[in-house]
């Protein structure tokens, strides 16, 4: 007998997307919590549990958010990842995937090629958490070794299905890492730490045209081999 996924599962995995601009609907922070507390059952190699997460709410996120939208215009602040994100350079197949995703995105933000002011305003929103009420930088420790990011992976993306659970949206974001330097000490964040990424979290805003994005997903016998 073929048992079926529970479908509030599956809903909330196969619904969970990266939303650009949300609505500026408050969450309370008991909501907060339990998200990040059901979260917190990620898998974890010897139960290291890598994950430390700053949330960003009210006054503390606009001053996170104004001293690193001043510091992406501003061309003496250094702003670099500590770690190559995805690769030095792109070889396929995962550049037509880029490709494709990124070009659908400037699709529907009128954003033509060459068009750099425009691309700008658009990375700078980056920066404001998309105008979500509620943001989260990640942080982990420099010395943990290449597991530890993979369970961080996992929880992050339990935080992603999690909301889902409360109507929520939420998008991860890689831009925070290169404001390592420019939030650290606003952020009072450790020594030996790094930004590993942030993300928005907020109810989406269902008129933004960004919010249309489709993403494609390549089929089950394209990343599957099964041995029999």
């Amino acid at each position: 007998m073929i048992k079926h996924m529970n479908e509030d599962v599956k809903k909330a995995i196969t619904s969970r997307r990266s939303v650009r601009k949300f609505l500026s609907t408050e969450i309370s922070k008991d909501v907060i919590e339990d998200i990040l507390t059901v979260s917190a059952r990620a898998p974890s190699g010897t139960n290291i549990q890598p994950w430390n997460v700053h949330v960003l709410l009210g006054e503390s996120k606009s001053k996170v958010c104004k001293a690193s939208c001043d510091a992406f215009y501003d061309p003496k602040i250094e702003k670099k990842n500590e770690r190559i994100h995805y690769m030095e350079d792109f070889r396929e197949p995962y550049l037509a995937r880029r490709r494709k995703v990124g070009w659908d995105l400037y699709a529907l933000l009128n954003i033509k090629k060459g068009d750099y002011e425009k691309t700008k305003s658009f990375h700078v929103q980056n920066f404001n958490f998309f105008n979500a009420p509620v943001g989260l930088i990640f942080t982990i420790e420099k010395d943990l070794g290449w597991m530890s990011w993979l369970d961080y992976g996992m929880f992050i993306q339990n935080i992603c299905v999690a909301a889902r659970a409360y109507g929520l949206d939420t998008c991860p974001q890689a831009a925070w890492g290169q404001m390592h330097k420019v939030i650290s000490p606003i952020l009072n964040i450790e020594d030996g730490h790094i930004i590993h990424c942030g993300m928005s979290l907020g109810y989406e805003d269902k008129n933004a045209d960004v919010n249309k994005l489709k993403t494609v997903r390549e089929d089950l016998n394209t990343f599957t081999q099964f041995h029999e």
